[in-house]
């Protein structure tokens, strides 16, 4: 699990103000964070084509162009808007003073292409020259590297005009937020953060931290190696609601069986075919330890059973899908003593902040500003566990926001989110906090769609509960 910062503004003044550096010493350590990456990573490379812009997002790229000497025999420096900063000007008298930087008038090909022309101050939409310059940039061959964040990527992490699509970005001294919207996915490439002259620790030292990134190796599966001396009651009995779409809570209930749970159970008015392992039955069993709802639901059940069966139970519960559609299980928020996690996709969660702030929000709002709206949410209902479903999951309590950066296209089926209710509800029956189930849930079925070797097409759920036994072996 590691850090993310909103800005690093103010790392950066602290790392002067505080440990005595300059505004010299932390360039060239960001210019030596991108030669030592070209250096141990792209080694067949032999020319290369740097973009500067005027400010000290250029000044980075002009001090890289300078350290190139002893990599490349082609070392090009393209500055199409000229140079405004004092440190800007300063790397460029460098490079004057040394005969194998060639500064150029335009743009052509090279073995690697590198993005220093706006960062992370980007405040406003690309002019039309910048978008040209981006475009032309973004239609080279060689690899692609940002220096801090791709140019067209504002500090909320939207994309107003065109953004340079980078294999790699390189970040410095810290990770931020705006690398993680899902409107930079496409655009932001492998993601390195680099030091700038000083241990990591000190240099976020006493920083508030904005949200936590989740790693690989955050992912901790059930066990049932604590004792040999169990049996199915020692894991839990998830209770799973189907409804007018049943194959949505089967979905549910398969992955909730795979992920753990001793029992599992279906609850429904009708009678339904589903796997022999899965119980069916119409009422809440006594025996319950979690349940799960919303997958499928439509109208399907009364508000009275689900006022008595629901709402009133105090049992671990999973809202999702139809659950934000209705106000009776909407009312299970102001339940402070239970563990409730909400997941809805970005659609579904305009109608949860309807109901629950009073605001009618699109969901093209919700995604400008993910961060903002879960952070809103969480403030409003702090013991609630919110996984917002995207690209990149975000998953918030108490407003300290976890994100889940491994989601792929190869999810973007109908299915997926029931097997994601599944596996967190399995987590809840077995006894895990609201937020340890979600963050362990997320990571399970990115990591199952990651080990799935088929056309990226054709993932179906069932593929998904199927990779789910393999994933102790990474």
């Amino acid at each position: 699990m590691r850090k993310v910062f909103r800005n690093c503004y103010e790392m950066d003044r602290r790392c002067c103000e505080v440990y005595g550096l300059t505004e010299d010493i932390l360039m060239e350590h960001a210019a030596e964070g991108m030669e030592s990456y070209i250096r141990h990573h792209l080694k067949e490379a032999n020319s290369i084509l740097i973009v500067a812009g005027p400010g000290n997002n250029g000044a980075d790229g002009i001090a890289l162009a300078r350290l190139m000497q002893f990599a490349f025999p082609s070392v090009k420096l393209y500055i199409p808007f000229g140079i405004s900063t004092v440190m800007a000007k300063l790397q460029l008298e460098r490079v004057q003073k040394l005969d194998y930087v060639e500064i150029v008038e335009g743009i052509g090909e090279a073995d690697i292409i590198v993005d220093a022309l706006f960062g992370a101050g980007l405040s406003r939409p690309l002019d039309a020259l910048s978008q040209e310059i981006v475009e032309s940039m973004n239609n080279l061959n060689g690899f692609k590297l940002a220096c801090d964040i791709p140019t067209g990527i504002d500090e909320s992490g939207q994309i107003a005009t065109e953004a340079f699509a980078a294999d790699v970005t390189i970040t410095m001294g810290a990770r931020k937020e705006s690398l993680y919207s899902d409107a930079v996915k496409d655009t932001v490439g492998e993601i390195v953060r680099v030091d700038l002259g000083l241990r990591y620790n000190y240099y976020t030292k006493d920083m508030p931290v904005s949200s936590y990134l989740l790693d690989r190796e955050d992912m901790a599966l059930p066990s049932r190696d604590f004792s040999q001396v169990t049996h199915k009651g020692s894991f839990g009995h998830a209770a799973v609601f189907c409804g007018e779409k049943e194959g949505a809570g089967i979905i549910a209930g398969m992955a909730a069986s795979r992920f753990g749970a001793g029992l599992t159970t279906l609850i429904s008015h009708e009678n339904i075919t589903s796997p022999a392992y899965l119980m069916h039955t119409s009422d809440l069993p006594p025996t319950a330890t979690a349940m799960a709802i919303g997958m499928g639901l439509g109208g399907y059940l009364d508000s009275a059973f689900l006022a008595r069966r629901v709402v009133e139970s105090r049992l671990p519960i999973v809202l999702d899908a139809d659950s934000f559609y209705h106000q009776d299980l909407l009312g299970i928020l102001e339940q402070k003593e239970r563990e409730i996690i909400l997941t809805p996709h970005p659609k579904e969660f305009t109608a949860l902040w309807e109901a629950t702030m009073g605001e009618k929000v699109t969901t093209a709002q919700v995604q400008a500003d993910r961060f903002g709206m879960v952070r809103a949410f969480s403030a409003r209902y702090p013991h609630v566990t919110l996984l917002l479903k995207g690209a990149t999951m975000l998953i918030v309590q108490e407003e300290k926001v976890h994100i889940n950066p491994f989601g792929s296209a190869k999810l973007s089926k109908g299915g997926s989110g029931d097997v994601l209710s599944g596996l967190i509800v399995a987590l809840l029956a077995q006894g895990y906090s609201g937020i340890d189930a979600a963050i362990q849930g997320s990571l399970a079925l990115t990591a199952a769609a990651q080990r799935y070797s088929g056309a990226s097409y054709a993932l179906l759920p069932e593929d998904l509960i199927a990779q789910i036994v393999q994933l102790e072996s990474l």
